[in-house]
């Protein structure tokens, strides 16, 4: 980033900024003392999908606020949203992950389908190769994970 005042900034080192600093804002506000931090799955860190959650929790009166902790506010509002891309994909690496790892273990893309609510294997099929395109790792137009392919009987 520069001081000079007209040249752009730079959109992801900006959203990694923010994104830093959403974290670092609501985990100072809302995961303070080890009382608030039992709220969260890993007690020492914040992580995006649990501020998000955080906040929403707090907003909703599903989690009740610590003595002393300060009201869940605009900015706090901002920040949360502002982490939820990252949070979405930290559950798309994960669902990517799995689905991955069940096809590995042997289901087949019917029971995949079927666990994840979906009608048909080729829905599950194409959830995977949308997943696969939006993790960071993938190149512009690579192809999916490369997973077990399935039986010809099964297509």
């Amino acid at each position: 980033m520069t001081d000079d005042p007209f040249t752009p900034p730079d959109p992801g080192t900006a959203a990694a900024r923010r994104a830093y600093a959403a974290l670092f804002r609501i985990a100072e506000r809302h995961a303070a003392d080890d009382a608030q931090r039992a709220r969260q799955t890993h007690p020492a860190v914040l992580a995006p999908h649990e501020a998000v959650r955080l906040v929403a929790f707090l907003l909703s009166g599903a989690a009740l606020p610590a003595d002393g902790e300060p009201e869940v506010d605009r900015a706090d509002i901002t920040a949360a949203l502002t982490l939820l891309p990252r949070a979405r994909a930290e559950l798309d690496e994960v669902e990517a992950g799995l689905i991955t790892m069940a096809r590995g273990r042997g289901l087949t893309w019917q029971e995949i389908a079927f666990g994840l609510g979906l009608g048909t294997p080729q829905a599950a099929r194409q959830r995977l190769a949308r997943l696969s395109e939006r993790l960071p790792d993938a190149a512009p137009g690579a192809p999916a994970t490369t997973v077990p392919d399935a039986d010809p009987a099964e297509r």
